[in-house]
């Protein structure tokens, strides 16, 4: 009855746009409560201390500080550099600018493990370019919020490193590691329909009439930005600094590059850069803090064990009870952000991928490929909620174009799980 009663006021609470972490913080204290009636003032004092333990956690230092590196790099004006930089590879033509979104938005993900923060750095230099080159607003805001999903697959990844807090068997080098293959065939696999559509609709007629800069200058101006993600990655692999201290570094990176060689961050631009870091950081831990509260009234109820049996003996076999998972998480990715559902979702799919003996990492990597494609799927998908502010569009009419961008990534998610290596392999190499 309890069980019930705390989903039930979960539920309620998020109808009535109760923002995420109080819902699951006010349904986990009621449930609490009400378990502990003989001794409700002693049982409540577990709120307050799953509240700071869900905090206490080393590896979630490296959030507010991979948040800062996102807004320090969209300030600098690293992404118009990498912009011009790939059209002077690419060359111009029908689908050739929706290609470099996606390329741009896939390096970004190096450097920031913000995927709202990718699609607002590639979207205010890559949708008034394919604006002015004939493509229409609606298509240039499904391609800017598709790409800017790969950012939780490449490293360093917020989503990897809240599913490594919740899940002990699962490191975050080798988290980051198994997303890398995964995330660069997700790109590959957005860039085919995008093409294909532009060329279809004949989008971008002007495109071809537009001036193509010249390959060295932009190398040049460039270098700066392409050599963020050696540093970070490159560092964590030859054991410089942990994940956690690589976000560090990159800030001081990225302040570098902006206020000493750029030159496009002042003094006066800190405090906003700052205040803007610090806000989207105090969301994402507050919602994980919550979410302590929650999954301590789940343990405290003992409902996971009951609904890890009935799924295990509801007769559909593993690939069948996997695929129950996916639609599940299919369904949550339409109304949730990427790390509420790892927050609600992880502590009881744990132990069904425990009973099955799945790889923990690689189920890590499904899971955030979930989340990813949730990130562009409407009707609340933050990307693409992004890019649709930025093109001045109603969500519904990138509908035509997204549709077949989802299906593009969804194919990449069957081949990750028919295929388990595609995730695997790199960490086994690094031996993560």
């Amino acid at each position: 009855m309890i069980a019930t009663l705390l989903f039930v006021v979960f539920i309620a609470l998020m109808l009535l746009g109760v923002p995420i972490g109080v819902a699951l913080a006010l349904g986990g204290s009621i449930a609490i409560g009400l378990a502990n009636t003989d001794t409700m003032m002693y049982g409540l004092l577990a709120v307050p201390q799953n509240f700071y333990a869900g905090l206490a956690k080393y590896p979630l230092l490296a959030i507010p500080m991979f948040v800062l590196v996102g807004s320090i790099f969209d300030r600098s004006g690293v992404a118009q550099r990498l912009v011009n930089f790939a059209v002077a590879i690419v060359g111009r033509g029908p689908g050739m600018l929706p290609l470099v979104a996606i390329a741009v938005a896939m390096f970004l993900g190096g450097i920031s493990g913000s995927g709202p923060a990718n699609a607002a750095a590639v979207g205010a230099v890559m949708i008034a370019a394919m604006n002015r080159a004939g493509y229409p607003p609606s298509y240039s805001a499904s391609v800017v919020g598709a790409a800017a999903a790969t950012d939780i697959l490449i490293p360093p990844s917020i989503a990897f490193i809240v599913y490594s807090v919740m899940v002990p068997g699962a490191s975050v080098p080798a988290l980051f590691a198994a997303g890398m293959v995964p995330g660069v065939l997700a790109g590959i696999a957005l860039v085919v329909p995008a093409v294909w559509l532009a060329r279809r609709h004949k989008m971008g007629a002007l495109e071809s009439h537009m001036p193509r800069p010249a390959f060295w200058k932009s190398l040049i101006e460039a270098s700066w930005g392409l050599a963020a993600p050696v540093l970070i990655l490159g560092g964590m692999r030859l054991g410089w600094f942990t994940p956690t201290e690589a976000a560090v570094v990159a800030v001081m990176y990225g302040l570098f590059v902006g206020m000493v060689v750029y030159r496009t961050i002042t003094v006066r631009d800190l405090f906003p850069i700052l205040r803007e870091g610090a806000e989207l950081s105090a969301v994402i831990l507050m919602v994980v803090s919550l979410a302590g509260i929650f999954a301590y009234s789940l343990s405290t109820l003992s409902i996971i064990d009951p609904v890890t049996q009935a799924i295990v003996h509801s007769g559909l076999g593993e690939y069948g009870v996997l695929s129950l998972l996916i639609f599940v998480m299919i369904v949550a990715g339409m109304f949730l952000d990427g790390v509420s559902i790892f927050l609600i979702f992880v502590p009881l799919l744990l132990p069904i991928a425990n009973h099955y003996q799945w790889d923990l990492v690689w189920f890590g990597v499904i899971l955030t490929l979930k989340v990813a494609l949730g990130q562009f799927t409407p009707p609340m998908a933050v990307n693409l909620m992004v890019s649709c502010r930025i093109a001045r569009v109603r969500m519904e009419q990138t509908l035509p174009w997204v549709t077949w961008l989802l299906l593009a990534m969804a194919v990449v998610m069957v081949l990750v799980i028919v295929f388990p290596q595609l995730a695997l392999w790199l960490p086994r190499v690094l031996g993560y």
